[in-house]
């Protein structure tokens, strides 16, 4: 385990932090949590109970694992990622146990500031757009937009999110939309949504 100031992180007595895993200053890891050689998180982080870091996968600093999460090799999830308890990823789109792929797995990222709901499935190959927002038990099978709300199975966009987490207004294609918490200015052309500077 590499990290500048060890003291600053907590590892709980019954998790396994294997050498070679890089972790931040001020991070805390809980009960029952296997972090593997390689691993790289960040500051700030907060891994929960029963979690499971590959040996591949990036945690951002501040990223937030809630309780039963596993991030599989070549998951990534950028600064500030929240996932939800028992939220999956996967990491190869057609396994078979007689096949190992041998670690050529497909890719996954989660940009800045993104919420996985709990229970929700994000299958390999795509990108989760920054601050968008997945709802509990979704199954996600394609890309998100940033700023997107996307619930059900198959997911799909229901409405957009503010990155204080603030529900946006409905607004027609090329309307401004106005956070009512926050007051962020945000325009929508189709599924591209910007925050106005």
């Amino acid at each position: 385990m590499k990290s500048k100031d060890e003291s600053s992180v907590l590892i709980h007595e019954s998790a396994f932090v294997d050498e070679g895993a890089e972790i931040g200053d001020g991070s805390r890891i809980w009960h029952f949590t296997h972090v593997m050689s390689g691993a790289r998180i960040g500051k700030n982080c907060r891994i929960g109970q029963n979690c499971f870091v590959g040996s591949r996968a990036v945690l951002g600093d501040g990223v937030k694992l809630q309780n039963n999460v596993s991030v599989y090799d070549l998951v990534t999830l950028e600064e500030n990622v929240f996932v939800g308890p028992s939220a999956v990823f996967t990491n190869d789109i057609n396994p078979r146990a007689a096949y190992p792929k041998g670690g050529r797995w497909v890719p996954t990222l989660v940009k800045k500031g993104a919420t996985i709901g709990a229970n929700s499935t994000i299958l390999c190959g795509i990108t989760l757009g920054g601050n968008c927002l997945v709802g509990a038990g979704a199954v996600v099978t394609k890309d998100v937009p940033d700023y997107a709300v996307v619930v059900g199975n198959p997911a799909s966009v229901t409405g957009w999110i503010c990155e204080c987490g603030q529900k946006l207004p409905a607004g027609d294609d090329g309307a401004r939309m106005i956070c009512s918490k926050c007051g962020r200015i945000y325009t929508r052309r189709g599924t591209m949504v910007k925050e106005e500077k």
